[in-house]
C-alpha cells in the first residue's frame, strides 16, 4: 500500500479514546461557561425518553397495524419491544462507559473510528431533522381537530395542511419549532421540567383510554387471534417498531445529567418499560373493544373507539388534546437531541465552532439551537416529507446497529473500563440486536436505499472537504486530546 493510502487509512480509522471523552466532559464541568451543565435527574431523563418515544403514533397506529395482524397486534408490539430492548441494553452499557453527549456518534468514535463516527453522526442528523420536521408538520392538523371540536373553528388548509397536501406554508409547524427553541435556550433543566409535565399529561390521556376502553372490552373480539398468521404479526411488528425509536434521545443528554454512569442506564431501561407497558395495554384494550376488521381506514384512531364505547364526543376532545401535547414534547426532545449531537461533533472539530459555543448564562448552545430550529422550521414549512419517512427509519437502524457493534468492540479493546451497567447475556444480546436491526433494514423499500446513498455521498463530501482536516485528532496528533485544552473560540 502506498504511503499516502496508508496515511489516509490511518486518518479514517483514528479513534478518540474514552479517556479523551471523559476529559472533555470533566473540563467542561469545571470551566465556567465552557460546557453544558449537569441539572437533569433520573426521573426527568426517563421522561425525556418517554416523551421522545410516545409520539402521536400510538394514537393512530392501530388503524394501520391491526389490519395487518388482527388482535395479535399485541404480539407485534411485544416483538417491537424485544427488538428495542436488545438495543436499549446496548445503549445502557455504552452510556455508562462513555457518559457524554453525542449518543451513538460518540460511541462509534470511541470504538470504530472517525469515518464510521461521521457516518453515524450523519444518520442521526437525518433521523432527528427529518422526524422533527415531519412531526411539526402534523401539529396544524391536530390543532385544527382540537379547535374544531372545542370551538367549531379551523385554520385554512393553505396555512395548516402539510406542504404538497393542500398546504403552501405550514405556519403552525414553524410556530411550534420557534416555541421549542425559545424554551431550549432558557436551559436544559427548564426544558426537562416542561417536558415532564407534558409527558405526564400524555400518559394520563392514554391511561384514560385504557380505563374507559376496558368497559367495552369483549373477549369475542379477540377471536380469531392471529387471522393473518405469523407473516401478519411480523409485518405489523416492522411498522410498529418505529414507535420505539425515541429511546436514542436519552443518550444525547450525557453531559447534562447528574451522576451519568448510573442515571443514563436507569433512564433508558425505565423509559423502555414505561413505553412498552402503555403500548401493549393500549393495543390490547383497542382490539378488545372493537372488532379487528373495523380498524382499517379509521383515521380518528383511539378517539373513534372511545366514542363507540361511550356514545359521547368528550373522549375525542381529550385524545385530540393528548395528540397536540404529544407533538410538542416530541418536537422539543428531537431539537434538543439534534443540538447535543452537533455540539459533540463540533467539539471534536468535525463541524464549525458555532455549534459548540455555550451561553454562559443559560448553559445551552444558543447559536446551535437557532440553526437547528431554522433548518427544521424550513423543512416543516415548505417540504413535503412523506417520502422521507423511511429515511428516518434507515438512519435510526444504522445508528442502533453501530451501538450494538460498539459494545462488543469496547469489551474487547477496553475490558477493564469502568461500566455502571453491563449487558446481560453478552455477547448474545448485542449480536441479536445487530441482526434484528439488519433484518428491519433489509425490509425497507429500494428507493430508501437510493436516497440514503445520496445522503451519505453528501455527508462524505463534507467530511473529506472540511471535517477530516479540522478534526481535533488531526491537529492534536493523537489521543493527547485527553490532555489538550479545548480550542478557545
Amino acid at each position: 500500500m502506498p504511503p499516502n493510502d496508508a496515511g489516509l487509512r490511518q486518518q479514517l480509522l483514528r479513534r478518540k479514546p474514552v479517556s479523551a471523552f471523559r476529559a472533555d466532559s470533566e473540563q467542561a464541568d469545571h470551566h465556567h461557561g465552557g460546557g453544558l451543565r449537569r441539572t437533569v435527574g433520573t426521573f426527568q431523563l426517563t421522561m425525556i425518553g418517554v416523551g421522545a418515544t410516545i409520539g402521536t403514533g400510538i394514537f393512530f397506529t392501530l388503524s394501520t397495524a391491526v389490519p395487518q395482524a388482527g388482535p395479535a397486534v399485541v404480539l407485534s408490539f411485544v416483538f417491537g419491544a424485544v427488538t428495542a430492548a436488545l438495543t436499549a441494553l446496548c445503549y445502557a452499557e455504552l452510556t455508562s462507559a462513555v457518559p457524554v453527549s453525542g449518543s451513538s456518534y460518540s460511541y462509534a468514535y470511541a470504538t470504530l473510528g472517525e469515518l464510521v463516527a461521521w457516518v453515524v453522526g450523519a444518520c442521526l442528523l437525518l433521523e432527528y431533522a427529518v422526524s422533527g420536521a415531519a412531526i411539526a408538520v402534523s401539529w396544524g392538523q391536530y390543532l385544527n381537530d382540537l379547535t374544531q371540536r372545542l370551538f367549531g373553528f379551523t385554520m385554512p388548509d393553505a396555512l395548516s395542511a402539510p406542504p404538497g397536501a393542500g398546504g403552501y406554508v405550514n405556519l403552525p409547524g414553524v410556530v411550534l419549532v420557534a416555541l421549542c427553541c425559545l424554551l431550549l435556550m432558557r436551559g436544559a433543566k427548564e426544558s426537562a421540567v416542561v417536558n415532564t409535565v407534558m409527558v405526564l399529561i400524555k400518559l394520563g390521556v392514554l391511561l384514560l383510554f385504557v380505563v374507559v376502553g376496558v368497559t367495552g372490552f369483549s373477549s369475542a373480539n379477540l377471536h380469531p387471534f392471529a387471522p393473518l398468521g405469523i407473516a401478519g404479526i411480523s409485518a405489523a411488528a416492522s411498522s410498529v417498531f418505529f414507535s420505539f425509536i425515541g429511546l436514542d434521545a436519552v443518550s444525547t443528554a450525557g453531559e447534562e445529567v447528574k451522576n451519568p454512569q448510573r442515571t443514563l442506564p436507569r433512564a433508558i431501561i425505565g423509559a423502555l418499560l414505561v413505553v412498552t407497558t402503555f403500548y401493549c395495554l393500549v393495543a390490547l384494550v383497542g382490539v378488545g373493544a372493537q372488532r379487528w376488521t373495523l380498524f382499517e381506514g379509521q383515521d380518528a384512531g383511539l378517539s373513534a373507539i372511545l366514542q363507540q364505547v361511550t356514545g359521547r364526543n368528550w373522549p375525542g376532545v381529550l385524545l385530540s388534546a393528548g395528540a397536540v401535547l404529544s407533538i410538542v414534547s416530541v418536537t422539543l426532545v428531537v431539537i434538543y437531541g439534534q443540538t447535543r449531537i452537533l455540539y459533540s461533533m463540533s467539539r471534536d472539530g468535525l463541524l464549525p465552532p458555532v455549534f459548540r459555543k455555550v451561553d454562559p448564562r443559560s448553559g445551552t448552545p444558543v447559536g446551535n439551537t437557532l440553526i437547528v430550529g431554522a433548518f427544521i422550521a424550513l423543512l416543516a414549512a415548505f417540504v413535503p416529507l412523506d417520502w422521507l419517512a423511511n429515511l428516518t427509519s434507515m438512519g435510526t437502524l444504522v445508528a442502533f446497529a453501530v451501538v450494538s457493534v460498539g459494545v462488543v468492540v469496547l469489551r474487547v479493546r477496553e475490558p477493564h473500563l469502568p461500566r455502571g451497567f453491563k449487558v446481560p447475556g453478552y455477547p448474545v444480546v448485542p449480536v441479536a440486536s445487530m441482526l434484528f436491526c439488519l433484518y428491519l433494514i433489509w425490509n425497507l423499500p429500494v428507493d430508501t436505499f437510493v436516497l440514503f446513498a445520496l445522503w451519505l455521498l453528501l455527508a462524505l463530501g463534507v467530511y473529506f472537504g472540511y471535517s477530516r482536516h479540522h478534526s481535533r485528532l488531526a491537529r492534536g496528533g493523537q489521543p493527547a486530546a485527553a490532555r489538550e485544552p479545548l480550542p478557545v473560540d
